[in-house]
């Protein structure tokens, strides 16, 4: 189980409580606000399609931005050091350039509501009820980690006990979905993104400020930990031990290509924010305005990781504070009040974006793909807007439930990249290979869906877990199990396609990519099946331009690295 120290009970006063029942009360009021713009099942759980990119675009960040990546993210600074980079500009940005670039055209052209839809029409029924399945199965086990960890952050900081903190959190989702629908979601997670950011950036300057600087930083953790610990790749060659447990192989592989572009691609918690934009212009900028604040989250989590590990020599030893307190600490000893009001306000904030992410993503998949194509069909769209509000309430109740699946782990970044693992990779190699092989068969889809899941569980269940194979950490062992996961399921796909029937080829128009191909929306490799909308005024303008967004991302996050590949 994961706990905070005790020890770091923060030193809230009326001010602090003021400014978090005001967060509260702000976060309602856009709710309600939200709720007039819902007529239609299409405005609650897509928004109506009628958001701007710039809402979209910061609203992609702010669902991946949960407070799980904030303390998981520190503490692997504070205990891997710079090695932490390694998750968002090889680990993130090339896949949402590549999600902006290459996939949004077939999602926002096929008119799909969710991704486990895009599945039915490349493919069939049964992949698309299993990646149902599986998706609004990991979005309820996802929600009730962020449950979970807030429950014991909020115990350890503000003294609530933990069911207080896991009912009120998750009232307050549940409220402001069930009211406004995905407006409300994205909206919030605009404003939970400023707050988040409110409550990093005094913890990563005062903390510089209290360990002399980047200079004075540099030279106790080079004191303490070596050169390498400051450095992105050092001790990663092949054959050499280091802290992470991952070679640049596998880092590049597992974590760069398999782990990033089966999340950023395929999980419906980002891409839904993306299919709610205005037009496709809008909807492919989406992630890529994301990346660049992306690309920059990184220094707010590792430089108050990395404080912690000076202030605290000893810091993940036995007894003492482990590397999960390095938020939390460096906000009792260095946040006066007021300050600690927004701190504490954005850590909540950090929880329930990323908890609404995935309820919201929940109940459209669930609505859509689950009870309007299999259990009740055909029904006027009322049903379908009572029935999402429904259904919300219930993954809300279901997420407390999964949330103590959670204590089980002791790493709950690890716990989530597990998941990512398990339910993403397999579903990133059914997508990846059905847009770029028009011969993938119908029934392959299915099959690599199983397969790849099947296998990465194994990896991970029986080959790690009972130590067939020696992996160091279980950071590394997911690094592999996404290998394994998207190796399988692509074989299988391949071996089943052979000996089964390919889907006709007028029924791909808009589902796979044809080279050559200049398409009707500047050359993205799609065959749109009916004409192309009009650009909004203000799409063409140069710096609107998807591929310069998207190359330019790529470019400054690859420069990025060099300060630390020294």
């Amino acid at each position: 189980m994961i706990t905070l120290a005790e020890g770091l009970r923060l030193p809230t006063n009326g001010l602090d409580y003021a400014i978090l029942a005001l967060y509260f009360v702000v976060v309602l009021g856009i709710g309600f606000a939200a709720r007039r713009s819902v007529r239609t099942s299409l405005d609650f759980f897509l928004s109506g399609r009628s958001l701007p990119a710039w809402v979209t675009g910061l609203a992609f960040v702010a669902a991946n931005l949960g407070a799980t990546e904030i303390l998981g993210m520190a503490a692997t600074g504070a205990q891997y050091g710079v090695a932490v980079v390694h998750w968002y500009w090889i680990g993130a940005i090339p896949a949402m350039v590549f999600l902006g670039l290459v996939m949004m055209p077939f999602y926002y052209r096929s008119k799909v509501r969710s991704v486990p839809e895009f599945l039915l029409q490349r493919f069939d029924r049964s992949a698309h009820l299993l990646s149902s399945v599986l998706f609004a199965f990991a979005a309820i086990l996802i929600a009730g980690v962020n449950l979970y960890a807030l429950s014991i952050v909020v115990e350890a900081l503000l003294g609530w006990p933990q069911w207080v903190a896991i009912v009120v959190a998750g009232l307050f989702v549940l409220a402001y979905i069930t009211i406004g629908g995905l407006s409300s979601a994205i909206y919030n997670e605009v404003l939970q993104f400023f707050v988040i950011l409110a409550a990093l950036i005094p913890l990563a300057v005062l903390g510089l400020k209290r360990v002399g600087g980047w200079s004075g930083l540099s030279h106790s953790l080079t004191a303490s930990h070596g050169h390498d610990f400051l450095t992105a790749w050092g001790g990663t060659g092949i054959g050499r031990a280091n802290p992470l447990g991952a070679n640049w192989l596998t880092i590049v592989l597992g974590l760069g290509f398999v782990l990033s572009f089966g999340y950023w691609t395929t999980n419906f918690a980002e891409v839904q924010r993306a299919l709610s934009a205005k037009n496709l212009s809008a909807a492919r900028r989406t992630p890529l305005i994301g990346a660049f604040p992306k690309m920059f989250i990184v220094f707010l989590v590792m430089i108050p990781g990395l404080v912690a590990a000076v202030l605290v020599p000893k810091i993940g030893a036995p007894g003492g504070l482990q590397y999960n307190d390095a938020i939390p600490y460096l906000m009792q000893e260095l946040l006066p009040n007021g300050v600690l009001g927004i701190a504490v306000t954005g850590l909540l904030a950090a929880f329930m974006a990323g908890m609404a992410a995935n309820v919201s993503s929940f109940n459209t998949v669930f609505t859509y793909d689950i009870w309007a194509k299999y259990v009740k069909r055909d029904r006027p769209d009322g049903y379908y807007l009572r029935f999402g509000r429904l259904i919300t309430a219930i993954g809300v109740l279901a997420s407390i439930g999964t949330a103590f699946i959670a204590s089980s782990f002791s790493n709950i970044m690890g716990y989530l990249q597990t998941l990512f693992s398990f339910f993403n990779v397999p579903m990133f190699v059914v997508f990846i290979i059905g847009m770029f092989w028009k011969r993938a068969s119908m029934k392959s889809g299915v099959w690599g869906l199983l397969a790849g899941t099947t296998a990465a569980m194994v990896n991970y269940f029986w080959i790690y877990k009972q130590h067939v194979i020696s992996i160091p950490t279980d950071q590394g062992a997911n690094f592999v199990s996404a290998i394994v996961g998207f190796v399988a399921g692509a074989v299988v796909m391949v071996v089943v396609t052979l000996f089964t029937e390919p889907r006709p080829a007028a029924e791909l128009a808009g589902l796979v990519w044809e080279s050559g191909r200049t398409g009707r929306a500047g050359g993205d490799g799609t065959a749109a099946p009916e004409p192309a909308e009009p650009s909004a005024e203000g799409d063409d303008a140069w710096y609107r331009k998807p591929a310069l967004l998207g190359w330019g991302a790529v470019v400054l996050a690859a420069l990025c690295y060099l300060p630390y590949s020294l």
